[in-house]
């Protein structure tokens, strides 16, 4: 490894250290889930300068997650270079060095030894809190865990680890290389030092944290599925057609896409569980609806870009715009 990239991740290791020195230390990071989430969540660390054990359910979902990794670090060194931020040959050391600090596994034994242990599966209690009583009868007792949830209680998931004051939310978002931020969400149970310790390994891979309690959607998902909720409710009652709502919010408001736009890009299919699961769980928050455009859409096979239809017609899963504003 070149004295640039030994220097880079050293200022990093000793910085967490100095600004939160009464965190207990993570070294070793296990993800659960390596899938568009997982894998990226997992190559952040590694790039940091973690050591990074990629846990999945299946051979087949871990050879698909490694690939994932291997396919995202190609473009993060290529892109290095391309900035002129590192040369061919360091940018060829820069990918081997990341590679060679993750391992994959279909054992759960393979995470025991983490320091922390970050989870990025299907939004299911059924399938997570199983997995949370397991992993905390197996892993030693300091280490820590966190739930990538973007909609479910952390609480519960705590709870049902048996070390709740060791648990928290550490909300990335899509895709996880580029975008800065990270809820980083506490309980009641949480402890300061647990916090702590994950705002520290927030700030290591280079990530911004913000605090939360553990509210239904923390900050951003709490504010942003309202409001596409609202901007469905608007069409659905005949207020104003998609493009007008989304032509405002981005030059009214400043906005990158509108409300429209952006649930058929989340998806509408996501944007009714989410709110399906709220208004269950929530009966007396009136900002929790569940607009009848929305289930209709979804029954229809109306998901957004990722079936090619949804208020916009798309050309593919990959496009960040529907057709009609590529002309």
């Amino acid at each position: 490894m070149s004295m640039l990239l030994r220097t880079r991740l050293a200022t990093g290791a000793l910085l967490g250290k100095r600004l939160f020195s009464s965190a207990p230390e993570i070294t070793k990071v296990g993800v659960v889930g390596m899938g568009l989430m997982g894998h990226g969540i997992a190559l952040s660390a590694a790039q940091a300068g973690f050591e990074v054990v990629g846990l999945e359910s299946s051979p087949d979902f871990l050879a698909r997650g490694m690939e994932l990794v291997d396919k995202s670090l190609s473009k993060v060194g290529g892109s290095m270079v391309k900035k002129g931020k590192l040369s061919e040959e360091e940018a060829a050391e820069f990918i081997a060095s990341t590679s060679a600090r993750m391992t994959g596994t279909t054992d759960k034994a393979g995470v025991a030894d983490c320091d922390l242990i970050i989870e990025a599966i299907i939004e299911d209690y059924d399938v997570k809190n199983p997995l949370w009583a397991e992993l905390g009868s197996i892993c030693k007792p300091s280490t820590i865990f966190a739930s990538n949830t973007s909609s479910l209680s952390i609480t519960k998931q705590a709870e049902a680890s048996g070390r709740p004051e060791q648990f928290c939310g550490l909300h990335y978002f899509n895709p996880v290389q580029l975008m800065r931020l990270v809820e980083i969400v506490r309980t009641d149970h949480t402890t300061d030092a647990t916090i702590e310790a994950a705002a520290a390994f927030v700030k290591q891979i280079g990530k911004t944290g913000v605090n939360c309690k553990d509210t239904p959607g923390f900050i951003v998902n709490r504010l942003l599925v309202p409001y596409m909720v609202q901007a469905i409710l608007m069409v659905e009652r005949g207020d104003a057609t998609p493009e007008d709502i989304d032509t405002a919010m981005r030059l009214g408001a400043g906005h990158p896409m509108g409300p429209i736009h952006l649930a058929d890009y989340v998806g509408q299919d996501t944007n009714l569980f989410i709110n399906e699961g709220w208004v269950n769980n929530f009966p007396e928050e009136p900002a929790f609806v569940v607009p009848q455009m929305l289930k209709d859409l979804v029954k229809d096979g109306k998901l957004g870009r990722k079936s090619g239809q949804g208020f916009y017609e798309w050309d593919s899963p990959s496009d960040t715009m529907p057709k009609h504003l590529k002309k």
